[in-house]
């Protein structure tokens, strides 16, 4: 299904789609911008995946798939149900989640307000149900945000979410994880936060596991989190990243090593001095604390740290944004 519908969708659509990704998306939007579109109508639809009409949905199928058998496959995927505690339970609407073909069902229901919007001359990137549309002034954005509202609802019957949507400067409205200031890409506050909330779980004492397996898995979450929002333009956080990681890091091998004995140890084993590294391991401080001072940086240099395992964010930023010279 996907050859056939794919070529009628609008190069807009950067979901679940060959060789377009939310990246493509992101990047449009900055082009927008640079162009003077610099005001966003941000629409969210109200649980869209639950409440998408089978009928309206079916209707726009049959007009790409000609095969029966096929478009009854469909409905009985549709119409499959689910479970719930043992029970059965019918799904007069929506689509299911997570599955293979729910994804290209959705393009090929909001295709229709692709067109609309193109037809209408708009500016606009979707990703799913996620659209945004990019306008000159804030009075043109309240007159899009009603008209398309109810193109929505009257044509696809769809909910809007009212309390989510909103017209407003483009740097006040994100998309995709990511905000627009003065022109330039950066990831946004929300996905900073969870961000550091997820390190904090892989570099937190709660959680027994050996440092071999903490640095894999803290390695694969940072490689994957720079692979997506890497491509911020907002270079001056890095660095301060860098450090907090690897204070992170040197807390929890403190903690590891526990005892007074083999602090000592492991310190002068690492090339601190015995002076440092005995009134060090004798600190009554805590392990954050203690992750900063001058024996504790002496013995797990920078260098070492990488070699336990540790990855740049810097680093990473680099070779997204000048491969050439990583």
């Amino acid at each position: 299904m996907g050859p056939i519908s794919d070529p009628w969708f609008s190069e807009s659509s950067c979901f679940f789609r060959p060789r377009q990704s939310a990246h493509d998306g992101i990047k449009q939007i900055k082009r927008y911008i640079s162009k003077g579109y610099k005001v966003s109508v941000d629409m969210d639809l109200s649980k869209f995946f639950d409440t998408v009409n089978h009928d309206v949905l079916m209707h726009r199928v049959a007009g790409r798939i000609e095969d029966k058998r096929v478009l009854k496959l469909i409905g009985k995927y549709l119409r499959a149900g689910v479970m719930v505690k043992g029970r059965r339970l019918a799904t007069p609407l929506g689509v299911p989640q997570g599955g293979p073909l729910s994804p290209l069902l959705a393009n090929i229901l909001l295709d229709d307000l692709d067109r609309e919007l193109e037809n209408r001359g708009h500016h606009f990137v979707r990703y799913a149900d996620d659209f945004i549309i990019m306008v000159k002034s804030l009075s043109a954005g309240q007159r899009v945000m009603g008209s398309i509202h109810r193109f929505l609802e009257r044509e696809l019957r769809l909910t809007v979410n009212e309390k989510k949507s909103k017209v407003g400067p483009a740097e006040e409205c994100g998309f995709l994880g990511f905000v627009f200031v003065r022109g330039k890409i950066r990831w946004s506050d929300k996905a900073f936060r969870e961000f550091k909330r997820r390190i904090r779980l892989f570099t937190g004492r709660s959680w027994f596991v050996s440092m071999e397996y903490r640095l894999l898995k803290l390695a694969e979450y940072v490689r994957g989190w720079m692979n997506y929002y890497g491509i911020s333009e907002y270079y001056r956080p890095i660095p301060e990243i860098d450090e907090w990681l690897r204070r992170r890091l040197r807390m929890c091998f403190w903690k590891q090593w526990r005892y007074t004995r083999t602090k000592v140890y492991n310190l002068l084993k690492l090339g601190t001095s015995k002076r440092q590294a005995i009134m060090t391991a004798l600190s009554r401080k805590g392990p954050w604390h203690l992750a900063r001072p001058l024996a504790t940086q002496v013995g797990m240099t920078n260098k070492w740290l990488k070699e336990q395992g540790l990855i740049s964010v810097k680093d990473q930023w680099v070779k997204i944004h000048y491969p050439a010279s990583a």
